[in-house]
């Protein structure tokens, strides 16, 4: 009996090797969409810090309107316009008009709006400059009448006044007109528009009504 041989081992096979430079180019688009996203990322925060830095502008501007209305106040009670008849009639050289201004939708007057509009209203050596700051700031001041002349409730916006009654002469006195004695005495209603210019072009509108 012939003795069995022994078989020999089976042949390992051999793995099909990937094509060279595959891996490559998987890392590099891999590379790719990092890069993109990190752009992304950094353009995302600058827009946040722009559009924070625009926020604290607007903020500051707030408080700088308050210049104009400190000026406008003066002016209406103590300055050249302090007296009814000198506000019966306009006056371009105190951005002082003695009837309604023409605005735009949004009630902001046009002469705030466009600088060959302004001309006819105001002066811009009225204009409130913070050099330090780059700040401007402008205003105009409109009676809420129809017509010049003397205040009528005919063709002005009228407000009863909230001084008390009988608070001296002139002021808040008592009407004795023909809607009766004892009567809450009506003023002339005064809308004041101010626009203020900042830096990186931002600008802000602000607007109140009042009466003297």
């Amino acid at each position: 009996m012939k003795p069995l041989k022994p078989r020999p081992p089976p042949q390992a096979r051999s793995r099909p090797s990937l094509p060279r430079g595959v891996v490559m180019l998987y890392g590099l688009v891999a590379l790719a969409i990092m890069l993109i996203g990190a752009v992304a990322v950094v353009r995302s925060m600058n827009t946040s810090l722009v559009n924070a830095g625009n926020l604290g502008f607007k903020r500051d501007l707030t408080n700088q309107g308050e210049r104009a209305v400190a000026q406008v106040l003066t002016l209406m009670q103590t300055g050249a316009l302090g007296t009814e008849t000198a506000r019966q009639s306009t006056s371009a050289a105190r951005n002082y008009s003695a009837t309604l201004l023409t605005t735009n939708p949004q009630g902001v007057p046009l002469a705030l709006l466009n600088d060959a509009t302004f001309v006819s209203v105001g002066s811009s050596a009225n204009d409130v400059a913070v050099a330090d700051l780059g700040v401007s700031v402008r205003y105009v001041v409109d009676r809420l009448c129809v017509n010049t002349g003397l205040a009528e409730a005919s063709h002005c916006t009228m407000a009863e006044s909230p001084i008390p009654l009988g608070g001296g002469p002139g002021i808040g006195a008592e009407d004795s007109t023909a809607a009766g004695a004892g009567a809450v005495p009506l003023q002339v209603v005064y809308r004041m528009s101010i626009r203020v210019d900042g830096p990186r072009q931002t600008q802000a509108f602000f607007q109140s009504t009042f009466t003297l």
